[in-house]
C-alpha cells in the first residue's frame, strides 16, 4: 500500500488552517513548514497529528525544501492552509497512487474571488508526485523539479485565492518584488516594451485565451489585477536596476 505526505507552508493562517488539516486527514504524515507565525497558526495545528518545522523565511522554495527532507512516505501532496481536497480528489489521489501511470500530477486550481469559484480561470500545477529526489527552484511560483512523466488529475483542489481585493493586489506586488529580483540576478532588464506589451497580453490571454470572460466581472477583475501584477514586476525591475530599492 503506497503512502502519502502533505506538505503546507504556514504564516498567520490562524481562519484556514483548521478546515486544511481536516481536508488531508487521510494522509500518512503532514508536516508544517512555519515561518514564526504569530497568531493561534501552531497552536491549532498541534491538535492534530502533524509535524511541524519552524524555519525563518527567506523564499518560498526554501521553505517546502525543507520540509520535503521530513518526507517519509511514498508521495508527497504540496498543499497551502488556504487550499481544500475536496472527497472527490481525495479518492482520486488515492486511486492513483496506488495504481500510478505517471511520476507526478497536475491539480486543476479554480481561482477564487468575489465569493464563488473561477472554473474558466484555472491554474494547473503539479502537487502530487513521487517522493524521489524532488526539489523546489525559484524564489516566487517556484518550480518543482522531478522525474519521470506528469499526469493531470480529473477533480479540482478548492483554493481560497484572495481574501479581497486589496489582499489580491498586495499579494501580486509581493511576489512582484520577487520576480524582480530573480529577473535582474540574471542580468535582464526591462523595456517599454515590456511595460507596454507584457501587461497587455498577460490582460488578453487570462481573459480572452484563457475564456476568463466567461466568468463575468470577476473573470475581469482577475484579469485586470493579473495585467497590473505583471506591470508591478518590470517597474519593480527598473528600480532594483536603478538602486532605488
Amino acid at each position: 500500500m503506497q503512502t502519502i505526505t502533505v506538505i503546507i507552508p504556514t504564516y498567520n493562517e490562524e481562519n484556514y488552517i483548521k478546515d486544511c488539516l481536516e481536508s488531508v486527514s487521510f494522509a500518512n504524515q503532514i508536516v508544517i513548514v512555519d515561518s514564526f507565525s504569530d497568531d493561534k497558526t501552531l497552536e491549532i495545528a498541534s491538535t492534530y497529528n502533524c509535524e511541524i518545522i519552524k524555519r525563518k523565511f527567506d523564499n518560498f522554495s526554501n521553505q517546502k525544501n525543507a520540509a520535503i527532507n521530513h518526507a517519509k512516505s511514498d508521495w508527497i501532496l504540496f498543499l497551502d492552509a488556504d487550499e481544500r481536497v475536496t472527497e472527490r480528489l481525495k479518492i482520486e489521489i488515492l486511486d492513483t497512487i496506488e495504481k500510478p501511470k505517471n511520476e507526478a500530477y497536475k491539480i486543476r486550481f479554480p481561482h477564487f474571488y468575489m465569493n464563488r469559484f473561477l472554473y474558466h480561470t484555472e491554474n494547473k500545477v503539479v502537487r502530487l508526485v513521487k517522493n524521489d529526489s524532488v526539489y523546489f527552484e525559484g524564489l516566487v511560483h517556484e518550480k518543482l523539479i522531478h522525474k519521470g512523466t506528469v499526469g493531470i488529475l480529473k477533480n479540482f483542489m478548492l483554493h481560497y485565492t484572495y481574501k479581497g481585493l486589496f489582499h489580491y493586489i498586495k499579494k501580486k506586488d509581493s511576489y512582484a518584488w520577487f520576480q524582480a529580483k530573480m529577473e535582474t540576478d540574471k542580468n535582464k532588464k526591462a523595456t517599454y516594451f515590456h511595460l507596454i506589451f507584457k501587461p497587455f497580453y498577460r490582460f488578453f490571454h487570462t481573459y480572452i485565451i484563457r475564456r476568463g470572460f466567461l466568468d463575468g466581472i470577476p473573470g475581469l477583475a482577475v484579469a485586470y489585477i493579473d495585467a497590473y501584477g505583471v506591470f508591478s514586476r518590470y517597474v519593480k525591475m527598473i528600480l532594483i536596476d536603478k538602486k532605488l530599492k
